[in-house]
């Protein structure tokens, strides 16, 4: 570990937060092999003189770095410099559709059997699906991907309006996203899509089922399946380590609506 005693003053400039500012000197010097993984960074008293920073500005700095995936904060131990991440999965957001036949998920398995029960719509699935408090099927599932090992949830929720519309999906709710958009497609329902990514810290059911190491954050993508008239019929979440999966989605322009006279 490198001797940090005698390390000199090196002032900050603006306009970029002066957290950020000390974040970003950290990282560089980590990716230049100044600190090696299992190296523990200088204490926070040094951070304080080494830039003439507030103790609050240097949490943020680690707060920054531990986003980064750069580093471990241990309890009575220090920030530690964490190994190098693995391999980066690539989760296809792509919906493909041939005949009547339809292709989700891209490459991901799925591992054991789906966990089904009944709910209700509340947060942002109820808000995004405009169904707050009203009853839906709830269907689980870990996914993986056969290379890395890297596991994904996936959770569908089907509005029981919805199950209504097609037979077979009322009694088989756990059937197949695709075998459900293909019920779907065939009561006459034209499909689109809509989604919404965000973020967030996971929670400790999620670390263990998604066996993260650590309080990273996951991506989180709401799927909209839309119906005739936009109507909402589907909504599927998809919780995913950010650390070392990257969400993919096929962009295509869409024609701009004419101006009504």
């Amino acid at each position: 570990m490198p001797d940090t005693a005698t390390e000199p003053f090196e002032p900050l400039e603006a306009p970029t937060p002066r957290y950020m500012q000390v974040a970003r000197r950290v990282a560089d010097e980590i990716k230049a092999g100044k600190y090696v993984p299992g190296d523990l960074l200088p204490s926070e008293a040094e951070m304080v003189r080494r830039y003439g920073v507030g103790k609050h500005t240097v949490r943020s700095a680690i707060g920054e770095l531990r986003s980064m995936g750069l580093i471990d904060v241990r309890q009575g131990k220090g920030s530690i410099v964490r190994g190098r991440p693995g391999p980066t999965h690539e989760i296809s957001r792509a919906i493909s559709r041939s005949g009547k036949k339809w292709k989700v998920h891209g490459d991901l398995g799925e591992a054991g059997d789906p966990a089904v029960s009944r709910t209700t719509f509340d947060g942002l699935p109820g808000e995004l699906m405009d169904r707050q408090d009203q009853d839906a099927f709830s269907v689980d599932r870990l996914l993986y991907d056969p290379d890395t090992g890297a596991r994904v949830a996936h959770r569908m929720l089907i509005p029981l309006a919805t199950a209504a519309l097609a037979p077979a999906l009322g009694k088989e709710p756990a059937a197949p996203v695709e075998e459900i958009y293909g019920q779907l497609s065939a009561a006459g329902e034209l499909l689109s899509w809509t989604e919404h990514v965000t973020a967030r810290t996971p929670y400790p059911d999620e670390r263990t089922a998604l066996a993260l190491a650590d309080a990273s954050p996951l991506l989180i993508t709401y799927r909209i399946t839309h119906g005739t008239d936009e109507r909402p019929l589907l909504c599927e979440e998809l919780r995913a380590p950010a650390a070392h999966n990257r969400l993919v989605f096929p962009v295509r322009p869409s024609r701009a609506s004419r101006p009504r006279r």
